[in-house]
């Protein structure tokens, strides 16, 4: 259980038991928690959801998208700050891509990265809530933090904690939580469309980058989460219209 704990704690600021003699090697050996992790996350979330939507959609999504940002602690919301300051001044060149990853500084493209995560998130939660679909909502950080089992295994870009998770990471993981998650989300079965969005992820981390960091797997957790809502509210709006 302590590595369950420590995933817990390393992912959200959820309150958990104080653990003693802490080492480094046990939070990488944690990563194989992180898709349950994700599945406590969505659950306060999808409660969050369809509590605060009692009163009006917008309400539910102002709610859950404050408490996803307080949940997480914005870790990745930094990484995919982060990344998008490095793309956008980097220009290709690798050397300068990690230079300005690793700049604590919030640069113009991260600000404007946030603001439209956020506004994405916003308003795909409002959508989600009009169609009820408040519980399908328990597996998108489920999903997203599976892929970070897969992205880990890429090849490290700079020594790190992204990197440290990868050496911890084994297939046979990877391939339970996939069918687990599979398993639960027969009732919402867009959901088994998220594989394909996290093996494009890792498609362009290896092909456009050349590798993975802890930032780009965080900024892959928040790209794979607003794709999954988009795919529960258009599969909301189809099936509305009687063509699913």
């Amino acid at each position: 259980m302590r590595g369950l704990i420590l995933a817990i704690q390393f992912l959200t600021r959820l309150p958990t038991p104080p653990l003693c003699n802490f080492e480094q090697a046990e939070l990488a050996c944690s990563a194989r928690w992180f898709p349950l992790v994700g599945m406590l996350i969505g659950v306060v979330l999808a409660a969050a959801l369809w509590l605060g939507s009692r009163i009006d959609p917008w309400l539910g999504a102002l709610l859950t998208l404050l408490l996803w940002v307080w949940i997480t602690g914005a870790l990745h919301l930094d990484g995919l700050a982060d990344m998008s300051d490095a793309i956008g001044a980097a220009h290709r060149n690798c050397d300068r891509f990690l230079t300005v990853l690793a700049d604590p500084h919030l640069g113009t493209f991260g600000v404007v990265s946030l603001v439209l995560q956020l506004a994405c998130k916003l308003v795909l939660l409002m959508l989600l809530a009009r169609s009820g679909q408040y519980w399908a909502l328990l597996f998108v950080p489920a999903w997203a933090r599976w892929g970070t089992l897969i992205w880990a295994r890429l090849p490290a870009l700079k020594p790190g904690l992204g990197e440290r998770f990868g050496w911890q990471i084994a297939q046979p993981s990877i391939w339970v939580w996939g069918m687990l998650l599979t398993a639960c989300s027969v009732g919402t079965p867009v959901l088994w469309c998220v594989p394909l969005l996290v093996l494009g992820w890792r498609e362009f981390l290896l092909r456009r980058i050349g590798g993975m960091t802890g930032d780009l797997l965080g900024a892959g957790v928040e790209i794979v989460e607003s794709a999954a809502l988009l795919l529960l509210v258009v599969q909301a709006a189809y099936a509305g219209t009687g063509f699913i």
